[in-house]
Formats: structure tokens, C-alpha cells, sequence
């Protein structure tokens, strides 16, 4: 049997569980200012994918990558669910 797969499906479930957190957290210490970073980091990561032979880390860089670039889009999104009342806000960040 070939577990390829499968083994590369867990990795990108928990690659994007891995990301739900980082970006709730991201939004509530920092607002969305660092997503630059995620840009560049998202960026740098599917970069390094292409010039990676092996297919598990090939396949992890990748789904990091593409992970990050979407958490831009969810950090966005946290911000108006905040502000909806649906996560609580950090009251030590100045509102903007």
C-alpha cells in the first residue's frame, strides 16, 4: 500500500488547524498589521516548495505557504468578527 497520501492529507489538516489559532491570536495581540508577513512567509514558502525534491516536505511547504497567503484574507475577516462582538478584543490594543 502507498500511504502518500494520506500522510500528506494529515499534514495539510494540520497545517490549517495549525493557522486557525495563529491568526485569532495574531489579530488579538497585534491587529492586522503583520500581514505582510504572512505575505512574505506565504511567498517564501511556496518558493521553496518548487526547488524541494522531496515530496513530504515539498508538499508541506506548500500547503504552509498557501495556508499563510489565505490567513491574510482570515485576519481581515477576524478583525470584523471582533468587531461584531464574536471574539473579544484586546483591550490593551488601541482600537484604530
Amino acid at each position: 500500500m502507498y500511504f502518500t497520501g494520506i500522510i500528506i492529507a494529515a499534514m495539510t489538516f494540520l497545517t490549517i488547524g495549525l493557522w486557525h489559532p495563529i491568526v485569532i491570536k495574531t489579530e488579538y495581540y497585534f491587529g492586522t498589521r503583520p500581514w505582510v508577513i504572512y505575505l512574505l512567509v506565504g511567498i517564501s514558502c511556496c518558493v521553496a516548495a518548487l526547488f524541494i525534491s522531496n515530496v513530504y516536505i515539498s508538499s508541506f511547504l506548500g500547503v504552509f505557504g498557501a495556508s499563510a497567503l489565505w490567513g491574510i484574507g482570515e485576519l481581515f475577516s477576524q478583525k470584523k468578527r471582533v468587531e461584531k462582538g464574536w471574539f473579544p478584543m484586546n483591550p490593551k490594543r488601541r482600537k484604530k
